[in-house]
């Protein structure tokens, strides 16, 4: 009987295919809490088998996956539903973390249309980052696994449209719901509207702790990121480097002194182009200061174009 895990996220995969758990761990790289969504034909081509429609490598969703993970039922070439198919049993495992819980009501509402597959799906919650454990501290662990029934399918399509709407008012509109069939979903939920900008300041919860962290003494740019024990862990690293741009290189800057930009610079950029940045010591702007009061709003001085969502 062959056992799959699906995980959300690169990071988690690892650590549950190094534990033993499972005989085939795959990931999903999306990114649902930054930048435009993807359509739903992109969604449904990007989990399809490997075709001519995979322009670039990163198009197919097992593009950073080797070959030697899949044993005798498939490849890294290997469709989402042709593998599921293969499977007996199949268990998603999910990080508490935003963009973990999307990617779940994502694929839920995806899985919901192929009964078959829907049927055999069970649902691994944990309430800390996969990622962040050893596997052998993992491999220890013992959650349940909760059978997915059409409840959870009408939940997950029904916050899954809501996120994609052109406002938040939907995604707002959730919290009026009993979200506790996935138990992770309402806390997401808050945290994902606490990114949405400030009607005092302008700015979203992770750039006001940004702020917060600059006027305790961490002026180092890398330690405002959500690697850092006291940052919020609702955007990655990247998208983190990007709101910390977004701060420093404006026409009214809320921190000055970063040694280099934009971001994300480090994919491209030279070791010592990091090493500068890494270097930069970043000090709040009289705007900076006064936003954190919450007597200045950023936007009044700077223009604001983000996606959130389908909002932008």
């Amino acid at each position: 009987m062959t056992r799959l895990i699906l995980a959300m996220d690169d990071t988690g995969a690892g650590t549950l295919r190094d534990a033993g758990l499972a005989d085939i761990v795959l990931p999903f790289g999306f990114r649902f809490v930054w930048g435009p969504l993807p359509s739903d034909a992109e969604l449904a081509t990007s989990v399809a088998p490997r075709s001519v429609q995979h322009v670039q490598m990163t198009d197919h969703w097992l593009w950073n996956v080797y070959r030697k993970h899949f044993g005798e039922i498939g490849s890294n070439e290997s469709g989402l539903i042709d593998l599921c198919e293969r499977c007996e049993t199949i268990e998603l495992w999910v990080g508490p973390d935003p963009n973990s819980q999307l990617t779940l009501i994502w694929l839920l509402d995806y899985l919901r249309h192929y009964g078959t597959i829907a049927s055999k799906l069970a649902l691994v919650q944990s309430d800390v980052a996969i990622g962040g454990h050893l596997p052998e501290q993992v491999a220890t662990w013992r959650l349940p696994a909760v059978r997915i029934l059409n409840d959870h399918l009408e939940q997950a399509s029904a916050a899954w449209r809501a996120y994609r709407a052109p406002t938040p008012r939907d995604w707002f509109n959730l919290l009026s719901r009993d979200l506790s069939i996935l138990p992770n979903l309402r806390r997401a939920v808050v945290k994902l509207l606490e990114e949405l900008p400030m009607r005092a300041t302008g700015l979203g919860a992770t750039e006001m702790r940004m702020l917060q962290l600059l006027s305790e003494g961490i002026v180092n740019p890398i330690g405002l990121f959500p690697h850092h024990r006291h940052q919020r862990k609702v955007f990655g690293y990247w998208e983190a480097g990007s709101l910390l741009d977004g701060l420093a290189h404006c026409p009214a800057p809320a921190v000055s002194g970063l040694g280099e930009g934009p971001f994300p610079f480090e994919r491209y950029g030279s070791r010592s182009v990091h090493e500068r940045y890494a270097r930069s010591r970043v000090p709040l702007t009289a705007l900076g200061e006064a936003i954190l009061k919450r007597t200045e709003d950023f936007s009044r001085h700077n223009p604001i174009s983000r996606w959130w969502g389908g909002t932008n």
